[in-house]
């Protein structure tokens, strides 16, 4: 059975919040949207550092696709730039600190009327990320690691987006 909609007040809310009519279908974030790819690297056999692991969220049953993994991410607010709202979003459902994180670059999902920037990040040098579920919107937040990705039921703009986020953070 889905979970009930939680109260009000139990989820962050700010004047970006509400749908976007995109064609035959509609978008969350009136300002558009944005989320955080946070990648973790360890050393391969060869000593060169690949992505071993992405932070995932698993989406309150409630929520815009409930059940589905994928970042941490939401509404842009009014004069916030994705980048920032990524961060935030992050902080306020993942419980990940900004400070913990380098920015390596963006991809962007472009609708027209509406966007999705995905920021695709790292844990900076010495930090220790321990993401949760910190607000309503998540089941569960945590680390993933790569290889087992694919076999989670996926948000389908994330399984889309995946090969190029990947491509963005591998590259970095």
């Amino acid at each position: 059975m889905p979970s009930p909609i939680p109260p009000r007040d139990a989820i962050h809310r700010h004047p970006g919040d509400g749908w976007v009519e995109c064609g035959d279908h509609r978008h969350w974030g009136l300002h558009g949207a944005a989320g955080l790819f946070l990648v973790r690297r360890a050393l391969d056999a060869d000593g060169v550092p690949r992505v071993t692991d992405v932070v995932l969220q698993h989406r309150a049953a409630w929520s815009h696709e409930g059940g589905t993994w994928g970042v941490p991410g939401g509404a842009v607010a009014p004069h916030e730039s994705p980048e920032a709202g990524a961060l935030r979003e992050a902080a306020e459902e993942a419980g990940v600190d900004p400070a913990t994180v380098r920015v390596l670059g963006e991809h962007l999902l472009d609708h027209g009327p509406w966007s999705y920037t995905t920021v695709v990040a790292e844990v900076a040098p010495d930090a220790d990320v321990v993401p949760a579920a910190t607000d309503s919107e998540s089941i569960e937040v945590r680390w993933v690691p790569v290889d087992r990705i694919p076999a989670l039921p996926l948000h389908p703009g994330f399984a889309d987006a995946l090969p190029h986020l990947l491509a963005v953070a591998s590259a970095a």
